[in-house]
């Protein structure tokens, strides 16, 4: 393995994304056009004008943010690129099954859609906080999560980088959480997010996703793919199936994953998707003087400086 794709999930969307590439490409046209019947959604509207308020709400998040990734995607595939391994950041995970060929695009979508309905849904029942913690290992941050945990549900949602750890849970011990964390030197920053992700405040939704799961067409990876909740690969569909259902209430272990993929000797990353949040994260992952090129592919530039790159590699 040499070339992963990494594809963002949520926090990566902003208005505007995916616009060039519209503009550019009749198949980014045609994959709109699927995906808004798919979902029966003006996802053109949502992803290039709008407004960030809406843009953000999870049920429409996902699948507005999943199919500017399939758009990027596509405009790479379209030049015979591919990658040996894909890995996606919680929501980007369905992009990443789709570009391993377990999903066809139009199910990714399908998935995603409902996921969103099922997570906002479970998030009015039970609001919630999450909180992005810096500077502190997480041995430190599950010390202070015990401490918190005495006032209600809270957990780590995402373990991205040795010193980056994202807290998620019903507000009071989020809080309290993050205050200890942050007396012993980390940095706690606040989330913009609809609701408590990866925690127990949204366990009423796995019943119902696992069924639905259950009913959706999966295919054995044609190219590996690296799991969020077991930092780990997986070729068996119904285990996918499994890990997906755990994935709605289960850390994404991003930090151990990414660690997996270096020492299996991917050095090449590509970020395909929206905004450069995982090209930040892999810069502080990769250990001083390992040999890695990283890229992202948001736009029609960012595009061209890639396939530049690998047209110089190919050389």
């Amino acid at each position: 393995m040499n070339r992963a794709f990494l594809f963002p999930g949520q926090g990566s969307q902003s208005v505007g994304m995916g616009r060039d590439l519209y503009r550019e490409f009749d198949f980014v046209k045609d994959l709109f056009d699927m995906a808004e019947e798919t979902v029966r959604m003006n996802l053109k509207r949502l992803c290039f004008k709008g407004p960030m308020e809406a843009l953000t709400e999870t049920v429409n998040l996902q699948p507005a943010v999943t199919v500017v990734n399939l758009a990027c995607l596509a405009a790479i595939e379209r030049h015979g690129v591919r990658p040996d391994v894909t890995a996606g950041h919680s929501l980007g995970e369905y992009s990443a099954l789709a570009a391993s060929e377990v999903l066809l695009k139009e199910d990714a979508l399908k998935a995603v859609l409902k996921r969103g309905q099922l997570m906002h849904r479970e998030a009015r029942k039970h609001p919630g906080r999450m909180v992005a913690l810096v500077g502190l290992p997480l041995e430190e941050v599950l010390k202070c999560l015990e401490k918190a945990r005495q006032g209600g549900p809270v957990g780590v949602a995402n373990h991205n980088t040795a010193t980056q750890v994202v807290i998620s849970g019903a507000p009071e011990p989020v809080q309290k959480a993050a205050e200890a964390a942050a007396a012993q030197g980390a940095r706690a920053v606040p989330l913009k997010v609809s609701g408590a992700w990866h925690s127990p405040l949204i366990q009423g939704a796995e019943t119902e996703w696992a069924l639905f799961l259950k009913n959706l067409p999966f295919s054995a990876p044609k190219r590996p793919v690296i799991f969020n909740v077991t930092a780990d690969f997986c070729s068996d569909c119904d285990e996918i199936r499994a890990l997906l259902t755990r994935q709605l209430c289960h850390p994404v272990r991003w930090y151990e994953a990414m660690s997996r993929l270096i020492k299996e000797g991917v050095e090449t990353f590509v970020e395909v998707g929206p905004g450069r949040v995982l090209t930040g994260i892999q810069k502080k992952i990769l250990s001083k003087g390992r040999p890695a090129a990283l890229f992202n592919v948001c736009d029609l530039k960012s595009l061209e400086a890639f396939l530049t790159a690998q047209a110089k590699c190919a050389d």
